[in-house]
């Protein structure tokens, strides 16, 4: 039976481009979940956008010498664009700069605010000596007086997980300029998080053997310690507090961390809207069969497995308060949080200060984006923090996409191409072919149930190894060798062609760039897998801005389709561009610059 399934993709934020760690965690694993579950009958909604709003918008845009709006503008199409070429096929990849995103984090504030779950609290601020400014929690650091680590967090500390307040460091800095920041009397509103440990720890408890082990242990042990958290900040780029006395205020905005959140519902609902039918998102977000994916790195599971589930609880009016439901009804909380770890790069931390960073744009434009999807399934941070090297990343190239899918594509078409023209009759098959057949059939449960799980590099581990035992079985078969038997050279490239194409299909929700192409190679009509694109929308006349979406509806299903004799067959062009390893000293030189 057919499920709802949302893909709520992590929103990168707008301050500059992104790189290849930022993608492994949220993009590449997000797009072949969403890929998959089309492909296997499910409807996706696979939402997204930039991340616009908050402090470090603002700083950025300082140094620039821009508005914040303008800084916003410029790296949303910048990252619009980038996704866009990595083929992440997202329903609506918007930003968080809409009237409809304000609108939608508005109600969520006063629904909270309504059942009791939102008050306010005269706190102490951060704000830089030299400027002025607020200093966001993120952008101070110091030692955590839990643990003693000296890399803690204003928000929190990575060492040990625990939620902090910037006050309550050691010796706390400024991550900005160095300064020690100064602390000032401020009214905040809060969101009483305390109010949720009881059903919060239900609702995770409820997710054992669901969810990534290290997912569900971490959010598990942040119970503990819930404290009321700031939802509002000393700023004037953000979403406007919705109530009297605040909303005309130029020095009170939302705290871009809770609207960031809600932007996987207001994506929702700009989606429906565009898409001709306003309740249409509903569908995903109060229809009790469907099911909510969340995907991002690890440092953001607090927000999407304790914060974000509690905002929603509260406006469902389902916290130790009660309280009833807003006017935009029940909404659903998450079904598995999927987190991944971190991507390292030659064994040091992404830092695009110190140039130890690869933004996908540049990457793209040396490299094949369905390479780049590869390595970040099958040697990606899923489980564990992973370092990217050059040389493994060429060795996979050529060893991997080249050596045996590239050249298992290439000799079977070619082959038939040039001794039939055409996908070859079929004779009496041996046990050998059908061996071969089966196994590439019953890949297709093994490979769905992983990757319906979420478990990439199981999933693409599986779907290669029948690419290998294709290879062999064309080794041991020899049909360049059988020129006395045409009749069983027919055979045996008609088996390795049905393999061929059983394999596009497995690898589709993680080379779909490539498989199209192998999907016309064998003669394939139409689309197989839908790409994205960026169209140019505006809200109400406005002005212009870019959004990812796309028509996914194309051929793919999850399921080996017969291939017909007879359907003509012209010789393929390379599938993927073999590397030269001189690549990797040239890679680590532009490192070391």
């Amino acid at each position: 039976m057919s499920q709802h399934i949302l893909t709520a993709v992590a929103w990168p934020y707008a301050n500059g481009p992104r790189h290849i760690g930022h993608v492994s965690g949220f993009g590449v694993p997000s797009d072949i979940f969403s890929r998959y579950q089309r492909m296997a009958g499910n409807k996706v909604l696979m939402v997204s956008g930039t991340d616009e709003h908050g402090t470090p918008i603002q700083v950025q845009a300082d140094k620039e010498g821009v508005s914040a709006r303008e800084l916003a503008d410029r790296y949303n199409r910048v990252i619009a664009e980038d996704l866009t070429s990595l083929g992440l096929s997202y329903d609506l990849f918007t930003r968080t700069t809409t009237d409809n995103h304000y609108a939608v984090s508005q109600e969520i504030f006063k629904g909270l605010f309504a059942n009791g779950y939102i008050f306010p609290r005269t706190t102490m601020g951060a704000v830089s000596p030299t400027t002025g400014r607020t200093l966001p929690d993120r952008y101070i650091e110091g030692t955590c007086p839990i643990c003693g680590y000296d890399g803690a967090r204003g928000d929190q500390c990575d060492n040990c997980g625990n939620q902090l307040d910037p006050v309550d460091l050691i010796n706390p800095r400024s991550r900005i300029n160095g300064e020690t920041p100064k602390f000032i009397e401020t009214e905040h509103f809060m969101l009483d998080l305390p109010a949720f440990a009881e059903v919060l720890g239900s609702w995770l408890q409820s997710k054992q053997g669901e969810w990534r082990p290290n997912v569900l242990k971490f959010s598990l042990n942040l119970l503990g310690d819930l404290q009321p958290r700031a939802i509002s900040r000393d700023l004037d780029w953000g979403v406007p507090i919705p109530l009297d006395g605040w909303r005309d205020r130029d020095d009170k905005r939302l705290y871009v961390w809770f609207d960031a959140v809600i932007g996987y519902l207001s994506a929702s609902i700009e989606w429906a809207r565009r898409s001709g039918d306003p309740d249409a998102w509903r569908q995903w977000w109060q229809n009790p069969d469907a099911r909510g994916y969340y995907f991002m790195g690890k440092d953001n599971i607090v927000f999407h497995s304790e914060i974000w589930p509690a905002m929603l609880l509260g406006y469902n009016g389902e916290g130790s308060r009660g309280g009833t439901p807003g006017s935009l009804g029940k909404l659903a909380l998450p079904s598995e949080v999927v987190s991944s770890e971190f991507l390292t790069m030659e064994g040091r931390k992404f830092s695009s200060s110190r140039s130890v960073v690869i933004y996908v744009r540049d990457f793209l434009a040396r490299y094949d984006a369905d390479a780049l999807r590869y390595y970040i399934a099958v040697a990606g941070p899923e489980n564990q923090d992973t370092d990217f090297t050059w040389s493994e990343f060429v060795n996979r190239n050529n060893g991997e996409l080249v050596a045996a899918w590239g050249n298992l594509v290439n000799r079977s078409i070619s082959m038939a191409a040039k001794n039939f023209g055409a996908v070859p009759e079929p004779g009496d098959l041996t046990d050998a072919d059908r061996a071969l057949l089966a196994r590439s059939r019953d890949a297709f449960p093994a490979v769905g149930a992983e990757l319906g799980r979420s478990r990439f590099k199981n999933a693409v581990t599986e779907a290669f190894d029948v690419v290998r035992d294709a290879n062999r079985y064309l080794a041991e078969q020899e049909p360049w060798k059988l020129k006395d038997d045409p009749e069983r050279v027919k055979s045996i490239l008609h088996v390795a062609l049905q393999v061929v194409d059983d394999a596009k299909t497995l690898l589709t929700p993680f080379l779909p760039t490539s498989s199209n192409k192998i999907h016309a190679m064998l003669g394939g009509e139409g689309v197989w897998s839908g790409m994205p694109r960026i169209d140019e929308v505006d809200e109400n006349g406005g002005t212009p801005y870019p959004v990812i979406t796309g028509d996914y509806t194309g051929a793919a299903t999850w399921a080996s389709q017969p291939i017909h004799p007879g359907v003509p067959l012209a010789p393929p062009t390379p599938l993927f561009p073999k590397l030269d390893p001189k690549i990797v000293d040239e890679e680590l030189a532009r490192l070391g610059e």
